[in-house]
């Protein structure tokens, strides 16, 4: 089946360039996807593919073949990169991609280089007898789950397809199987130095670092430390991108170490989902036994994360072991200010601050404080909170999102009190909470609707339908009131499943 796949190459969809590949052997293993019965295409993202360059016309013709993994493209050079990690904090020594084959690499109008990848596309060397394949229901969540955080302004992994495969996989019941395609600034983790570095192999965590440098933070090059510089610019990004997770309410539910880019993107939509009502210790994950990933918890986990990055390159960062270990532990101790900084900043935006005051920090934890005591929705209670900033009839609405309406009165007069020392107007302020707090998120009720409807009846309207409220998270689209409001009691979802 292989050779069968190599030999149809269609036309150039896709201007390959690769990098990756020119990295040592042990680095990836080489691997064409499985090919599949009875391919249909989903959805192609026509925006996304437009902006890398690619052939839309070539896609819209050839998509379902190409990304099921029918049809290898010219130029790809498919391969199943070689990783490891700590899962749930225990160490596995070699994970890799299992079910996901890289095709390659392309370079955007702007100059930015993207992975194309498959999820889904068949066994690979690191599938520790897994057959390789994703179901529907994971797909599609991926899909809505990505294009959600990008609308909403947060780094992420991208959407580029959605294939149906004509297979069933097989799971607790029988589904039908789907492949992925995902583009990312690129798939490297901290799992990937990990790899190297538990085989003692500093040549091979030396070549990844000298890599990641080159093709993510090209300025370090010139840095007197650029291994410790790597360090820092890692921690920066992974500070900012978990305080934007807490600003839109966002559980990622499994952040082991090979789910943390170390390019500052959000990756592996698995168990995740975003938080109805507040309260820090909500999980989701049905793996999750312990709440080691719960929405408070996730900073920290960040910083343990990158902790174990930090032990990847301590040969790197100096010869002298007890001065290297000071300066990561300079670094790690770092990213904790540097969150408290990202997300006390997001918050101060979230209830409309233009200015900085001593007291701003615990007038944020007053209002979460309060949420969580009255099973305030998260989402809802920030965007009718911006209403309210630009109109005082909206103060009934805030109000009603609170079991006792009563309880936000205490507070308003301190937020408004707060208010009068800083500078913008009124309509300022709505304006600027309007663009930070959305009225739309991917609501975990939503998202299962859309996979039931695909899976027991093959209809993707409710997806189309999802996609569309989804990229306009910020407005508020009286037409689809509907899909800003909380699920009911019935329509609860508690657990969510790995499963691409």
């Amino acid at each position: 089946m292989t050779s069968a796949l190599q030999k149809n190459r269609p036309g150039a969809a896709f201007p390959f360039d690769n990098s990756y590949v020119g990295l040592p052997p042990h680095f990836f293993a080489a691997q064409a996807p499985t090919a599949v019965a009875e391919p249909w295409l989903i959805k192609l993202n026509e925006a996304l593919a437009a902006e890398l360059g690619l052939d839309v016309e070539a896609l819209r013709r050839d998509g379902a073949a190409i990304f099921s993994g029918n049809l290898v493209p010219e130029g790809a050079q498919p391969l199943a990169m070689a990783y490891a990690g700590h899962q749930f904090g225990g160490f596995s020594p070699q994970l890799g991609d299992g079910r996901a084959i890289l095709l390659g690499e392309v370079v955007d109008g702007s100059g930015k280089r993207y992975d194309i990848q498959l999820k889904g596309a068949g066994p690979t060397p690191f599938s520790r007898r897994g057959d390789g394949r994703a179901a529907i229901g994971p797909v599609l969540r991926e899909y809505i789950i990505s294009e959600a955080m990008f609308a909403l302004g947060v780094p992420a992994t991208r959407a580029l397809a959605a294939v149906t495969t004509g297979e069933p996989v097989y799971r607790e019941e029988v589904l039908p199987g789907a492949v992925f395609t995902r583009v990312a600034a690129s798939h490297v983790r901290v799992g990937t130095f990990q790899y190297f570095a538990a085989r003692g192999d500093t040549d091979g965590v030396r070549a990844l670092a000298d890599y990641v440098i080159d093709r993510h933070y090209p300025a370090l090059k010139e840095a007197e430390n650029p291994y410790l510089a790597l360090f820092e610019a890692v921690c920066e990004r992974q500070a900012a991108l978990i305080a934007r997770w807490l600003h839109v309410g966002f559980i990622h539910g499994v952040m082991n170490t090979d789910n943390m880019t170390v390019s500052g993107e959000t990756i592996d939509f698995g168990p995740c989902a975003f938080m109805d009502a507040y309260d820090p210790a909500t999980v989701f994950s049905s793996i999750d036994q312990h709440g080691r990933y719960a929405y408070a918890n996730q900073p920290g986990i960040g910083q343990w994360n990158l902790a174990r990055l930090g032990e990847t390159l301590l040969p790197l960062i100096d010869a002298d072991p007890d001065s290297a270990v000071e300066k990561a532990n300079a670094m790690i101790k770092s990213y904790g200010e540097r969150f408290q900084a990202y997300w006390l900043a997001g918050m101060r935006e979230k209830i409309g601050l233009a200015g900085e005051e001593d007291g701003d920090l615990e007038l944020v934890q007053a209002l979460l404080s309060l949420m969580q005591v009255q099973g305030a929705d998260f989402t809802l209670a920030f965007r009718r909170l911006s209403d309210l900033a630009g109109d005082d009839a909206a103060a009934p609405a805030f109000a009603a999102g609170f079991r006792e309406p009563d309880t936000s009165g205490a507070w308003l007069t301190q937020w408004r009190e707060r208010l009068s020392r800083d500078a913008q107007t009124a309509t300022e302020r709505a304006i600027a909470m309007r663009s930070v707090n959305p009225a739309f998120i991917p609501r975990n009720h939503r998202v299962e609707q859309v996979i039931k409807a695909a899976v027991e009846d093959g209809d993707f309207s409710l997806f189309e339908a999802l996609l569309s409220v989804l990229s306009k998270p910020y407005e508020d689209q009286p037409g689809f009131a509907a899909y800003r409001e909380p699920p009911k009691p019935d329509e609860r979802v508690l657990a969510t499943f790995c499963g691409t």
